[in-house]
C-alpha cells in the first residue's frame, strides 16, 4: 500500500507535465506556427515568410494590418493556393484557387514582371487598397511595396476580382484553371466576400522561390529601417 502510495505520487509531475505541456506549447507558438496549423495544406515555410514580411512592415513604422492573404505561386493552379487569415483571432478565413498571369505559364506559374502590359504575376509584398466596380466586377486595388519588384501594381491596375475561370470543374478537366493578365483572381461565388475581408489596408503575400528576391527583399530581412519610408513613398507616388 505504501509502495503503490509512493509510485502514484511520483508519477504525479509526469501526469501534470503531460497535461499541461501541450496546451503551453501551443500558447507559445509563434503567429507562423499558429497559421501554418490552420492552413496544413500549405507550405509552413511560406507561412512563416509571409508572416515575417507582414510583421516587418507594420514594427517599422507601416500600418497595423490584421488580415494576411498569402498566395503560393510555386503550387499549381488547379490546387488551392490562396489563404486568407485574420491574425489577431488567428482563424482562416479563406482556402481557395487563385489565378496568375497568362504570360507567368500555363498550369504552373514560373516567369513574373513588374512591367506594364506584361501580362503576368508580380511577387512580394503588397497592401491593399480601395475597392471599386470594373469590367471584371466589384474589384481591390493592391498596391506594392518592393521597388523594382511589385510596385508597378498599381499602374498596371493589378487587382483581386472574381472570374469565371476560376473553377474547380475546369482544373479537374484541365489540369489548371483559366488564366488573368497579371491579376490574382479569385472564384466569382466568394470574390465579394473575400475582398471585403482584405480591403482597407491588409497586407497580401505572393510567393515564389525566386532566389533574387528571396536574397534582397527588405521585408524578408527587416534590416532596412527605411521601409516605412519605402511604403510612404511608393503609396505617395501611386496617389493612395
Amino acid at each position: 500500500m505504501i509502495r503503490s502510495l509512493r509510485t502514484l505520487l511520483a508519477s504525479a509531475p509526469l501526469l501534470s507535465a503531460a497535461l499541461f505541456f501541450p496546451a503551453q506549447a501551443h500558447a507559445a507558438d509563434t503567429l507562423g506556427d499558429a497559421l501554418a496549423r490552420l492552413a496544413p495544406s500549405a507550405d509552413p515555410k511560406v507561412i512563416g515568410l509571409a508572416v515575417q514580411a507582414s510583421e516587418c512592415a507594420q514594427t517599422q513604422g507601416g500600418t497595423p494590418s490584421d488580415r494576411l492573404a498569402v498566395i503560393d505561386y510555386s503550387k499549381p493552379s488547379s490546387e488551392p493556393r490562396l489563404w486568407v487569415f485574420d491574425t489577431v483571432k488567428r482563424k482562416l478565413l479563406f482556402q481557395e484557387l487563385v489565378a496568375h498571369g497568362k504570360n507567368s505559364g500555363d498550369a504552373n506559374a514560373t516567369r513574373f514582371s513588374n512591367a506594364p502590359e506584361s501580362l503576368a504575376s508580380s511577387i512580394g509584398l503588397f497592401r491593399t487598397s480601395d475597392t471599386y466596380m470594373g469590367k471584371n466586377g466589384y474589384s481591390l486595388r493592391l498596391t506594392g511595396l518592393e521597388p523594382g519588384v511589385n510596385d508597378q501594381a498599381l499602374a498596371r491596375a493589378i487587382v483581386i476580382h472574381g472570374a469565371a475561370y476560376v473553377n474547380e470543374a475546369m482544373a479537374k478537366v484541365a489540369g489548371r484553371i483559366g488564366r488573368s493578365w497579371g491579376c490574382p483572381a479569385v472564384r466569382t461565388a466568394i470574390a465579394h466576400q473575400l475582398i471585403d475581408a482584405l480591403k482597407g489596408g491588409q497586407m497580401v503575400f505572393s510567393y515564389y522561390p525566386d532566389k533574387r528576391w528571396l536574397a534582397s527583399s527588405g521585408y524578408l530581412k527587416c534590416t532596412n529601417g527605411q521601409l516605412a519610408h519605402v511604403e510612404a513613398n511608393t503609396i505617395a507616388r501611386a496617389g493612395g
